[in-house]
């Protein structure tokens, strides 16, 4: 009997899987420190709070969050970033934390569940507006009335890309999306391609916006660009 032939969502998720466990221990060695807008935010959040940490990657900022809030459930693609994630728990003692192992479109939460959710620089890896827009609604669906979410994205217009991005303007492809990119990790000798779709601002709204999600604060922030945005911060509320 032969093996069943995986569906082409089915395999992106998985390919998207592969590509994250392969660079996951070259990824925590880099990714070490929180950014600091992400902690100024985590410190608003009131200390009884249930919070998720979706695309909770080595566990940098749900480890803060663990020690500020009641409790914290990181949720990642990556089994192998969640096996750096819980070694990081044990050795910080901390027991108001649960990990799960999914796919952000389909949040594995029951409705109006969670009080605050951080989507950290993870939204652009996820292949397809219609994906996004899905991702976005699910962390609508499991938020209590009133919950809040800080949700960040890469800029297209960074000065990283910017260029590229100008050429693209002028030679469309009907095959992509205008903002979809490889970015290579080549750091300890790897060069593993990571699919990204970087953002203009009025599009990351935009996509808020179709999620149903209220907007309450967006933000061009510079963490390692000098001059232009490479990321938009947006706090957004059920």
């Amino acid at each position: 009997m032969t093996g069943c032939k995986k569906m082409p969502e089915e395999y992106s998720l998985v390919k998207t899987q592969e590509t994250w466990d392969t660079i996951a221990e070259s990824f925590d060695t880099t990714r070490q420190k929180p950014w600091k807008q992400c902690i100024e935010f985590i410190e608003t959040i009131p200390k009884n709070s249930t919070t998720v940490d979706l695309g909770c990657g080595n566990g940098r900022h749900l480890i803060p969050c663990a020690r500020h809030c009641k409790k914290v459930i990181g949720i990642d693609i990556s089994k192998k970033l969640l096996q750096i994630t819980q070694e990081k728990i044990k050795k910080n003692n901390l027991k108001n934390i649960t990990l799960i192992h999914s796919d952000a479109t389909y949040i594995p939460l029951k409705n109006n569940t969670i009080d605050v959710i951080l989507f950290v620089a993870a939204l652009h890896n996820i292949k397809g507006r219609d994906k996004r827009v899905q991702t976005l609604k699910e962390i609508k669906r499991v938020l209590k009335k009133n919950g809040q979410a800080l949700i960040t994205v890469w800029s297209r217009w960074q000065e990283k890309y910017r260029k590229e991005f100008f050429k693209k303007w002028f030679i469309r492809s009907s095959s992509s999306e205008f903002g979809d990119i490889n970015i290579y990790w080549r750091q300890h000798g790897l060069n593993i391609p990571r699919f990204y779709h970087l953002y203009s601002k009025k599009e990351f709204i935009k996509d808020l916006k179709e999620a149903g999600l209220e907007i309450l604060t967006v933000q061009d922030v510079k963490i390692h660009s000098k001059k232009h945005p490479d990321n938009y911060f947006a706090i957004c509320k059920k």
